[in-house]
């Protein structure tokens, strides 16, 4: 029997070649996501490691819990705790570091890389081995700033030049004293690193006196836990915590390795999709071949194979496809790891240099998943081959499906979808996340019911394009009825489509109503015709909001500054506005109460009233930082949104309880002005602030567009990533039409023989593969429309501005694809159809 099936499996080759292709695909995708994830994940590790080279025992202070009514404060490292440090036995030196942000603007004044890994530092002494001077000298005084090398590249910078800067807003202009190389991980990754002399980078960066960090190197002999010990003892536990540099490099490790890992499980997410799309094409393959061979297992029965040796038969058959596919699958996907990799450098993106990494549980991965599903699918057929009667089979090619098993399976269809649109149904009267997880599993039941009842479904939909195929003539009527002569095989086709068209559909669906809705949340509860907020999402310095009050033409403006308080024995932040001119700003829909901001009167918006069952005047108490109370009183309750929520609190009423060490930031400012949001004004306000690359000034058709290119760049990465899908489905199809022809090659010699021309039969099964394809296509589309509108319901009891928009150009071209889809398929399989000799055809079996 093992001969057998490897005859078998060499006698149908060319075949078996689609289902080859499809599994390999799949498998290709899942190798490549781990290809590429690991070898970045151990690049970036590497690199990270590099930067705690110079580190033996970091000393960081210890956050302190909140205690009583006050806003427990984080301890200071001072200089006095540096030279202490620097002191204890084993100890070689020790420095104190600073951090903070720093956009560096190129000389066309744009910021430089990513906004969130542009940092800035301190530069220790007039040596820092931290950092190797490439040229120039160390920075000194609040005037001069050194460089990375690879930032100085890019810019074109260099000793002697001078360069914009920002760190919380105001432009600052220091000249470039020095250039050096770092190992820092942010900078390998694409970010720029700007160091000042300590002094500058403490005031610069809000900690004067103090530092962030203190890294302590340890002496000759001396290890890195002999050294911790040695710090614990001297320094006071209860305010301050080592690390070792070592624990430190561990820690980053698992930090990159934990943020890789929701990357990776997002696009091997894809990469099963794509999967359980090929299942699709190996069980039709397998069914499909089995029939055609009905009459070789027979007589394999006949002279003795028992049932099992027949199943073990198909299944050694899967297991070499599922081992060559496998193979051939994990060769490509560390190409496709490799490319990816280089793709991201085309991209813009820097990644740090290192090896391919393929390691041990990449190839059992790509060998299993491959083998595995190929068996797996194939087992059925195998299974439905052995149960085959020998005299049933010796007598007939085809054996129909039993009235038993049809209602069977049409029963089961009908209670799996009847299910899952009950569960998807009852999902969306849920709030929140509560109705995720039902909403999943009632879509699954749901597409599963589907998937059983198409051969049900293809029958009445493909014989509604019946009007539509007289137009062919003979070629569209022979077209229709081959498409529903096997509605078992059909279905498996369409299915495969199906899958992929409704997951696009759907999340097309919500991505077009999220940012219609996200569009009319921004129009609808903002007046000011102008936001203001930092690029990289950190705070303004308050400098920012007195430099637009003093401008021409600003007549409305509020901060948006954020303070700590405590409520009800817990941390809230509450949210300081200009009571006298936010309600001119914004137009947040009221549920109770009035807009009245100032003095004692405070909003607060509708989820936090019902969190602490305040409605319209109540009042309550809070704890300032200061140690001080105060009783407010809840003057109206608004609807709340992604972009305004909270307690409002008139900034007057904050200003009084901040102590001197306190962080005072905006998060954003709102502008009014007198003349509109127009070129002319934007470009005002904008040299106001000194023309910064770090500020973002933008209007609300500016908010639109940034939400637009957000959610356009999110479906287009789906859509690549689905297109995987979509490939393997076409395969699918291609695979079905082309052991079709091969099994009606008696049939088609027949039709060639009564007078069907090569165009007419080109024509029938061009016209058969449309038919199925656009039939995959409609029931995609609708599952996908549905499934959009259910998430969307789901998504519109947190969001009020939710509301279903149904992107009908998208949809008319999805079914375009899926009838070129059908189209394309169908080319090899009509031109292989059409030049088959008449008479050898005719004497087929």
């Amino acid at each position: 029997m093992f001969r057998t099936a490897l005859r078998n499996v060499l006698a149908h080759k060319a075949r078996l070649l689609m289902t080859v292709l499809a599994v390999m695909l799949g498998v290709a995708f899942v190798s490549g996501t781990l290809v590429f994830t690991n070898t970045l994940s151990n690049a970036l590790q590497n690199s990270s490691a590099k930067g705690f080279d110079q580190v033996d025992v970091a000393v960081q202070a210890r956050p302190r819990d909140d205690v009583g009514d006050k806003i427990g404060k984080t301890p200071e490292l001072t200089r006095a705790l540096l030279d202490e440090s620097a002191k204890v036995p084993g100890a070689a030196s020790a420095i104190g570091v600073v951090t903070g942000f720093t956009a560096i603007a190129d000389k066309d004044g744009k910021l430089v890389g990513d906004g969130f890994q542009s940092q800035g530092g301190n530069f220790w002494g007039d040596k820092d081995a931290r950092y190797p001077l490439k040229d120039g000298t160390a920075p000194r005084g609040a005037n001069q700033v050194a460089l990375d090398a690879k930032t100085a590249e890019r810019t074109g910078y260099q000793v002697g030049d001078t360069v914009r800067l920002s760190v919380d807003g105001p432009v600052l202009t220091p000249t470039v004293s020095g250039i050096f190389t770092t190992d820092d991980g942010n900078v390998a990754a694409g970010g720029s690193l700007a160091l000042f002399d300590t002094a500058t980078a403490q005031q610069l960066f809000g900690k004067v006196g103090t530092y962030d960090e203190i890294d302590v190197k340890a002496a000759a002999g001396t290890s890195q836990s002999a050294l911790k010990a040695a710090l614990d003892k001297a320094l006071p536990g209860d305010t301050i915590e080592t690390t070792t540099g070592t624990q430190l490099a561990d820690d980053q490790a698992r930090i990159i390795a934990s943020s890789m890992s929701g990357l990776k499980q997002g696009l091997l997410v894809f990469a099963g999709i794509a999967l359980f799309v090929g299942t699709f094409i190996i069980a039709n393959t397998f069914t499909m071949l089995v029939a055609q061979r009905t009459k070789e297992l027979a007589l394999l029965r006949a002279v003795g194979a028992s049932r099992r040796q027949v199943t073990r038969s198909v299944l050694i058959e899967a297991f070499v496809v599922g081992a060559v596919a496998a193979v051939t699958g994990l060769v490509t996907g560390i190409g496709i790891g490799a490319g990816l990799k280089a793709l991201l450098g085309l991209l813009g993106a820097t990644v740090p240099d290192g090896p391919l990494i393929v390691t041990p549980g990449t190839v059992g991965a790509a060998l299993a998943v491959g083998i595995l599903i190929t068996m797996l699918a194939a087992w059925l057929p195998g299974r439905r081959a052995a149960k085959i009667p020998p005299v049933a089979a010796m007598s007939s090619v085809h054996a129909t499906a039993t009235t038993k098993s049809l209602v069977l399976r049409n029963t089961l269809g009908a209670l799996f979808s009847g299910a899952g649109v009950a569960v998807v149904l009852a999902a969306t009267t849920m709030s929140g996340s509560d109705g995720q997880a039902p909403m999943g599993i009632g879509a699954v039941l749901l597409i599963i019911g589907i998937f059983i009842l198409t051969p049900l479904l293809s029958r009445p939909l493909i014989a509604a394009a019946a009007p539509l195929m007289r137009v062919f003539g003979v070629s569209g009527k022979l077209a229709r009825q081959n498409s529903v002569r096997n509605p078992r095989r059909t279905a498996a086709t369409a299915s495969a489509l199906m899958i992929g068209l409704t997951l696009i559909t759907g999340m097309t669906v919500m991505a077009g109503s999220l940012q219609k809705s996200i569009d009319k949340m921004a129009s609808s509860s903002i007046r000011a015709d102008y936001v203001v907020s930092m690029a990289n999402g950190m705070e303004l310095s308050p400098e920012v909001a007195e430099k637009l009050a003093r401008t021409t033409g600003v007549t409305d403006l509020s901060p948006m500054r954020n303070t700590p308080a405590r409520i009800d024995g817990s941390t809230e932040y509450l949210t300081g506005v200009t009571g006298s001119a936010f309600g001119k700003l914004t137009q947040l829909p009221i549920n109770e109460g009035t807009f009245a901001i100032g003095g004692t009167q405070v909003v607060v918006d509708d989820w936090t009233a019902d969190s602490h069952g305040w409605k319209a005047g109540s009042a309550f108490t809070i704890g300032y930082e200061d140690g001080k109370k105060q009783q407010l009183t809840v003057a109206g309750v608004y609807e709340g949104n992604e972009m305004i929520s909270g307690l409002l609190v008139d900034d007057g009423l904050l200003a009084p309880h901040r102590t001197a060490a306190d962080d005072i930031g905006d998060m954003q400012v709102m502008v009014k002005t007198s003349g509109g949001a127009t070129d002319a004004t934007k470009d005002r306000l904008e040299k106001a602030l000194g023309t910064n690359p770090a500020i973002q000034i933008r209007d609300k058709k500016d908010i639109s567009n940034e939400i637009a290119s957000v959610f356009t760049l999110m479906l287009n990465m789906l859509y690549g990533l689905l297109a995987m899908a979509v490939l393997v489905a076409v395969l699918g199809v291609i695979n079905t039409l082309a052991m079709s022809v091969f099994e009606r090659s008696q049939e088609i010699g027949m039709l060639r023989a009564i007078g069907l021309d090569r165009k007419g039969i080109k024509r029938m099964v061009r016209l058969e593969s449309l038919v199925i394809s656009v039939f995959g296509g409609v029931l995609g589309i609708g599952l996908g429309v549905f499934f959009g509108w259910a998430a969307g319901e789901l998504i519109g009891t947190t969001m009020p501005t939710y509301e279903l928009v149904l992107p009908w150009a998208r949809m008319a071209f999805f079914l375009l694809l899926a009838a070129t889809v059908g189209v394309l398929a169908a080319l090899w399989p009509a031109r292989r159809a059409a030049r088959l000799n008449m008479l050898a055809a005719i004497k087929s079996e």
